[in-house]
């Protein structure tokens, strides 16, 4: 009996021992994993439950104010709230994007879709209206909240829209000037870190991380607000006078290279630049970036290398053999018969054959670094981003004639920014200038002037420099810009047709119309260059692009309070038949 109990004794003890083993077993494990939590894991579950109590916020900054010339706000930023959601604190989600859905103008499925989300923030819409976002609070909906953020606001729409381009919902400046000089304008992103209570509400915290956003710097433009209404209005005009495809007109101060006026059409309100079908066609700066052959207002390049290097005078007479002339086994023509004529008047009037025997004595070589001295080629490094340097191709590759078509302006290509600055040179007295659109950085004592006129090089004498704006003169006064005359004023200038290169030739059927041109002519105030893209009805650079500069130039002159530089009227004559309107 006592052998069974004392069985019974050590099977207790045996059963007391091991579980006291294995209690002590459970607390050594236990108090080792809360001590690797505690110690080797704390700063991972410290991270976490400091996620789950703290948000960190970005903090965007009003971007820099955009100013045109006369200190005219082309782009602000002004606040508006922004909604986003807390998809862990939402209950019913599809309730929540019912109730949304027509606020928003958002579809209900896509609302579900972020309301469902697993992580705990999901924008639902960026920088409201101010009604949308008052509507959204009067809901009261758990799990959404509101943010003010900075919206860039383009107080006059259309305005430069193609110079001043335009900002995403993320703040960042997508083209134009915006993009060009993203750094200046955007200023610096802020953080704060913000507590999250109970029911998910955010609220800030005395004493936690902040990082104050700093705003971007101002931008004062060469723009001039009124001049830039001018050459928008006459460009949209006359697009639509000849049911033209697109056009651009750029007006440059011929003595400093600043850029007063920019225009393209098509154009776009920046204010919703991605409401539109045709967005890229929309959304192009046609002054930068449309390459195209030039014609005839290319002219003027071989007429300033024959007068820079002697080898013509304006009354040396060319046959002009009636409009026909075979260049290695090719025909080239005139729009019209010519016989003898001047070099005066094979400018004035256009004449292929005669600029071509001029060409022949520069010879090729000369004439393309011609070329190159005025910018072609090449881009002008104007501050706006996608510029087209052309098509210029080196004369050691040359096809035989190049030089022959080049003369009238083809087999080449330019851009209007191009045209404008290599006729701003001639205007100017021989010296090409950088073109450039921001005159300086930020406002009041922190402003400092960065636009600073800026010589590129010289590309003629200035007494070749009047010699050619005496044969400008001619074109506007008795050839085929005789539409530019105005009175009181003398205007220099030179119009171009070319047709419109397609693969494997030229169009049959689509032009470019160009004038290019200045005034008053001794005493320059604006230089511009006009292009109309595939002109319906008349097509001639007389009689579609040079009727744009002159109407700007008219209300220009007063409004910039240019006096008169004529003493006797200059009788108008703007008749001009389809002949004369070639070139």
């Amino acid at each position: 009996m006592s052998t069974l109990i004392e069985a019974r004794q050590q099977k207790a003890g045996w059963r007391l021992a091991t579980f006291v083993t294995l209690l002590a077993a459970g607390f050594l494990t236990a108090g080792a994993r809360l001590g690797y939590l505690q110690i080797e894991r704390h700063d991972y579950y410290a991270e976490l439950a400091r996620k789950q109590h703290h948000r960190e916020i970005t903090l965007n900054p009003p971007r820099g104010t955009l100013f045109d010339a006369a200190g005219r706000e082309l782009a602000v930023s002004a606040p508006a709230d922004s909604i986003y959601a807390d998809p862990q604190a939402i209950e019913n989600p599809a309730a929540v994007a019912e109730a949304l859905a027509p606020i928003l103008g958002l579809p209900r499925a896509e609302l579900v879709e972020r309301l469902t989300a697993s992580n705990q923030f999901a924008w639902l819409a960026r920088q409201v209206d101010e009604s949308v976002a008052a509507k959204v609070k009067e809901l009261q909906l758990p799990g959404i909240h509101w943010r003010e953020e900075s919206r860039r606001f383009y107080p006059y729409g259309e305005l430069a829209a193609h110079v001043l381009g335009f900002v995403g919902t993320d703040f960042h400046g997508l083209a134009g000037i915006e993009a060009q000089y993203e750094k200046v304008v955007a200023g610096h992103i802020g953080q704060r870190i913000v507590l999250r209570d109970a029911n998910g509400q955010l609220a800030v915290a005395p004493g936690l991380a902040s990082d104050a956003a700093r705003p971007g710097r101002d931008l004062h433009l060469t723009l001039d607000g009124a001049l830039q209404h001018m050459a928008e209005r006459e460009l949209a005009a006359a697009i639509r006078k000849f049911n033209a495809a697109s056009g651009s007109v750029v007006l440059l101060d011929p003595t400093t290279g600043a850029v007063k006026a920019m225009a393209s059409w098509p154009t776009f309100d920046p204010n919703r630049f991605g409401a539109y079908t045709d967005r890229e066609e929309r959304w192009r700066n046609r002054v930068v970036a449309d390459a195209f052959e030039p014609g005839s207002v290319f002219k003027v390049v071989v007429a300033a290398a024959a007068l820079e290097e002697n080898l013509i005078d304006p009354s040396d007479i060319i046959d002009c053999e009636m409009g026909k002339m075979l260049v290695q086994g090719v025909a080239i023509r005139d729009y019209k018969p010519f016989g003898l004529l001047t070099f005066r008047e094979v400018i004035s009037k256009s004449s292929n054959i005669g600029t071509i025997k001029v060409q022949r004595r520069i010879g090729d070589e000369r004439f393309y670094q011609q070329m190159l001295a005025y910018g072609f080629g090449a881009k002008s490094h104007i501050d706006l981003p996608g510029e087209n340097p052309g098509i210029l191709r080196p004369v050691e590759d040359w096809p035989p004639r190049t030089g022959a078509y080049a003369a009238f302006g083809q087999g080449i290509s330019v851009t209007a920014i191009q045209l404008a600055a290599a006729f701003g040179a001639i205007a100017n007295g021989g010296m090409l200038m950088e073109p450039y659109l921001v005159e300086a950085i930020g406002s009041g004592a922190e402003r400092r002037s960065v636009g600073q006129p800026r010589a590129v090089r010289r590309v003629m004498s200035p007494a070749t420099a009047r010699q050619l704006g005496r044969l400008l003169e001619a074109v506007v006064a008795e050839g085929t810009a005789k539409r530019v005359q105005i009175e009181g004023y003398r205007m220099a200038g030179k119009t171009g047709t070319a047709q419109k290169a397609v693969a494997g030739g030229y169009s049959p059927t689509d032009h470019i119309a160009v004038f290019a041109g200045y005034g008053p002519s001794r005493d320059a105030r604006l230089v511009a260059a006009v292009v109309i893209d595939r002109p319906r009805g008349n097509i001639h650079g007389g009689a579609v692009a040079a009727p744009v500069f002159a109407a700007i130039a008219r209300q220009a002159l007063v409004a910039l309070a240019v006096p008169p530089d004529m003493k006797v009227d200059m009788k108008v004559d703007i008749k001009v038949d389809k002949a004369e309107a070639g070139g």
